[in-house]
């Protein structure tokens, strides 16, 4: 917790995180660019606010590239705002009215957490299915090599179709796959009305990767769920289901608990 207090206490990490809640995804010449400093200064800043889990980066190709991680500062609302009901911390002032717009820019979404467990562990509760159903309430029939097909099973219904597969599987280390097909049955199974399952059915599948990095005695887990279409429905839902379902995952993992049922929207 100091060292999230500490990273946002400088008001040229705030700028930072506000130009990445403004576009999420910038490499560094954009955020200097943007917030005309420096090179060597931005990597120091950024390098504070990756320390604090308030940045987190993803390697495309040869670019690195930088998202906000709104996980820590969940926590300081969830220890002391909540708590306390206090309306203003004014060190989080400007970045709380950021977290309160719509997101805008590229469309992928990025979330990065810490787990006290070992990667073989999170491995398994990622695709071994009597784990999946114990905090996503869903399983997948596959045999986990890149291109397999995958079927989502959901309650005793299966969600069956040819473009979803397996993308990557490197044990313990990486896996994607393409994201599960907006059937009617699934609409039905998640309260979902016919209008809304339709504007899901005709965007663009995505896809979504799991990174698992050993840090210690935790894990460093980042999701990515991207290849949306501007403008996408499907982002919009996921963004609000993947926090929930991940913190689940998290809890089960060091607990052995669960928190209530996920909703439907990282589904």
């Amino acid at each position: 917790m100091d060292e999230i207090f500490k990273a946002l206490a400088d008001p040229s990490r705030r700028r930072l995180l506000d130009s990445l809640n403004a576009r999420n995804g910038q490499r560094l010449t954009e955020l200097c660019a943007g917030l005309d400093m420096a090179r060597q200064s931005v990597s120091k800043h950024l390098a504070v606010l990756e320390r604090a889990n308030l940045v987190t980066t993803v390697r495309h190709g040869r670019e690195k590239l930088h998202y906000l991680n709104a996980v820590p500062i969940l926590a300081i609302a969830d220890r002391w705002i909540r708590q306390y009901e206090r309306r203003r911390v004014e060190a989080l002032a400007d970045l709380k009215r950021a977290l309160e717009s719509p997101m805008t820019g590229l469309p992928a979404f990025v979330y990065t957490t810490y787990i006290k467990t070992t990667p073989e562990r999170l491995w398994t509760a990622l695709t071994d299915p009597a784990f999946t159903r114990r905090y996503w309430g869903v399983s997948f029939e596959t045999d986990w090599r890149r291109g397999s097909p995958m079927v989502w099973e959901q309650d005793g219904h299966r969600i069956a179709d040819p473009e979803q597969v397996v993308l990557e599987a490197e044990p313990y280390r990486r896996l994607a796959y393409t994201w599960h097909t907006p059937t009617e049955e699934w609409a039905r199974l998640n309260g979902i009305d016919e209008e809304l399952r339709a504007t899901l059915a005709a965007e663009r599948r995505s896809r979504v990767s799991f990174e698992i990095e050993p840090m210690g005695e935790t894990v460093k887990l980042t999701v990515v769920h991207d290849d949306f279409p501007e403008g996408s429905t499907m982002r919009t839902m996921v963004e609000s289901g993947w926090p929930h379902l991940i913190s689940d995952l998290k809890t089960l993992l060091e607990t052995g608990a669960t928190l209530p049922p996920v909703s439907a929207g990282a589904r």
